[in-house]
């Protein structure tokens, strides 16, 4: 062990993630060389300045005695916020505590009427933007509801419905108060509505049971009702406390029992508050990059009121709200808890699932934004660069014989971009293949995507997700030999880079046995050497197979060629069982009566 680095006796050291050697030596004041060669003691080899893994910053801090921790994303953001006086779980006095609207999440399997049912809800036709009926992005909406007498708000998340969206449903369900949970009452219970309802169980928030489709004449509610039974949803007639609806989507049956099932939830079991006055903070559910508008973000407010003019930092995000837009794409002044609003003047696109909170000024959400990009790049290098151990290193040189499929994906929304990232690693791909994801982003292919994607070692492919690549764009991805992929449906995509990925394997291939004959007379030839009379007795014998020659049971002589084959004295390409014939076998002459002749062909394995 080097002397040249100080020894903890279990003194606590809290490093964020990505941290490097040189972080670690600022805490501990020590030289961050001495760290170096304490790595290299170690057996791995690290930088001053490189971001290591959390296995690498605990594996020091244990070999050097002292306590690390790795201080968590949240833990870490909200240290952050400190610095600026902003603290996020702050108790609110109860006099300031109005009630607010539920937010309501539409979840299910895909194809049930997720859509339709808020279509009939809102009374506007989302689906025909939508490619092949899916929906795509996640929305929020809000409805106003007739309820005893009062005008009562309801907040709407339309969540995607299919398993390559689980990232977002699984956002979908954190900023949720009520979930409507939509099963096909001709289908009944599908994986994902499964699925579905472990996000809201996960997310802790009561679920009201819409069963679709009533109106079609294969329709059975019932089995709906007991099939969910088996899953912890009893309904209320069969004595349980979940409320289950009937409704037909497309005629507009049962939508106002729904949204009232959706209210009494609400009232019995939450109590739904939060402070209108104080800065905004809240949820950007959904973000793109708009051609003329810049950075546009679909924000959720939980606390306090969200105006135009207000500064604001979204994940690493930030800017000044030039204007905000209602789901009909009206402006709005200002925005309190549950409402959802588009907003113009981000200076990028912010991630779907990212907080958002209004800040004092421009300067305080520029320093906020600034930090947050810096933790996360990182986070991020730390996470991709792994583990270089003395051990491994020529493992990793080795690992150039690996085949890798490097991508760039461009989509028009972050929430696609992350459920399409997510998708593809969930991917179930051999060792041999590796797949890097180069760069991600939001709006069109640009040329700087392109020149990534040329300077890798590999040529990198780009997807683009509902986005397109300009005339100038696409013409240098010709010259650079750079290959753009586009895409309207993810799971379309997602299908494609697995077959390309398994299309980078070697192939692999399997023997396919072709036939078998037996020697009943052996004729020496001076020219051609022996010639085996057979007769075949399973399959066929054809010329230039692969052969084998067995006898008594033992293989004698294996990767020989059928080199000529005849019935008669006419040469064939093949002889069929129960037929005679005569072959001699390529460069080999130690044929016996009663030898078995063995035929096979090597057939490419399709990769499953």
């Amino acid at each position: 062990m080097s002397s040249g680095a100080p020894r903890g006796q279990g003194q606590v050291v809290r490093l964020s993630r990505g941290a490097s050697l040189s972080d670690f030596a600022d805490k501990i004041n020590a030289n961050p060389g001495s760290l170096v060669q304490e790595m290299f003691n170690l057996g791995e080899m690290v930088t001053a300045t490189q971001s290591c893994s959390d296995d690498t910053l605990l594996l020091l801090g244990e070999h050097l005695g002292f306590d690390v921790q790795i201080v968590s994303p949240e833990d870490e953001d909200r240290e952050l916020l400190a610095q600026f006086n902003i603290d996020l779980d702050a108790a609110v006095d109860e006099d300031r505590l109005v009630s607010r609207p539920p937010v309501v999440t539409v979840m299910g399997h895909v194809d049930h009427g997720k859509t339709k049912l808020l279509d009939a809800i809102r009374k506007t036709n989302v689906i025909e933007g939508e490619a092949g009926g899916i929906t795509q992005h996640i929305g929020a909406y809000q409805v106003m509801v007739e309820h005893d007498g009062n005008e009562r708000a309801i907040t709407f998340i339309d969540t995607p419905g299919h398993e390559a969206f689980t990232a977002m449903r699984a956002r979908g369900a954190q900023v949720t108060d009520i979930v409507i949970l939509v099963v096909a009452a001709d289908d009944g219970v599908m994986p994902q509505t499964i699925e579905a309802l472990n996000h809201a169980k996960a997310a802790e928030v009561p679920i009201v049971v819409a069963v679709n489709k009533v109106d079609k004449p294969e329709a059975n509610p019932d089995k709906v009702r007991q099939q969910l039974t088996e899953y912890g949803l009893v309904a209320e007639e069969y004595g349980g406390d979940t409320m289950f609806v009937n409704v037909a989507a497309k005629p507009g049956i049962g939508i106002d029992e729904l949204l009232e099932a959706v209210l009494l939830t609400a009232d019995a079991s939450l109590e739904l508050t939060a402070p209108v006055d104080g800065p905004a903070q809240g949820v950007a559910i959904e973000a793109h990059l708009d051609k003329g508008r810049g950075a546009v973000a679909t924000v959720l407010v939980q606390k306090g009121t969200l105006r135009a003019g207000d500064s604001i930092v979204a994940g690493g995000a930030h800017g000044r709200v030039r204007a905000m837009l209602d789901e009909n794409g009206k402006p709005v002044t200002e925005a309190g808890p549950a409402r959802p609003v588009l907003v113009l003047g981000l200076t990028a696109v912010p991630g779907a699932g990212d907080t958002f909170l209004a800040a004092a000024d421009d300067r305080t959400v520029r320093q906020i934004a600034e930090q947050r990009q810096a933790r996360r790049r990182a986070a991020s290098f730390a996470n991709s660069r792994g583990r270089a151990t003395l051990e491994t290193l020529m493992e990793q040189i080795k690992e150039g014989e690996k085949t890798t499929l490097n991508l760039i994906l461009k989509g028009d929304v972050s929430g696609s971009v992350e459920a399409l990232e997510d998708a593809l690693f969930k991917l179930d791909i051999p060792e041999e293949v590796q797949l890097k994801i180069l760069d991600r982003g939001v709006g069109a292919i640009t040329e700087s995507n392109v020149m990534l994607a040329s300077a890798s070692s590999e040529a990198a492919t780009i997807i683009g997700f509902n986005v397109r690549a300009s005339n100038k764009v696409r013409e240098i991805a010709d010259r650079e030999g750079v290959e753009i992929r586009y895409y309207t449906v993810i799971y379309q995509a997602i299908e494609e880079i697995e077959a390309a990925l398994k299309g980078l394997l070697k192939p692999e291939y399997e023997e396919v046995e072709l036939g078998s004959a037996e020697v009943r007379e052996v004729f020496r030839s001076s020219k051609v050497g022996n010639i085996a009379g057979c007769i075949v007795r399973s399959g066929l014998m054809r010329r230039n197979a692969k052969a084998r020659l067995i006898r008594d049971g033992v293989v004698v002589a294996e990767n020989l060629t059928i080199s000529s084959l005849k019935r008669f004295k006419d040469d064939a390409t093949e002889v069929r069982e129960g037929f005679e014939c005569g072959l001699t076998l390529q460069g080999y002459n130690n044929i016996q009566v009663d030898d078995v002749i063995e035929t096979f062909e090597m057939r490419e394995k399709t990769r499953s």
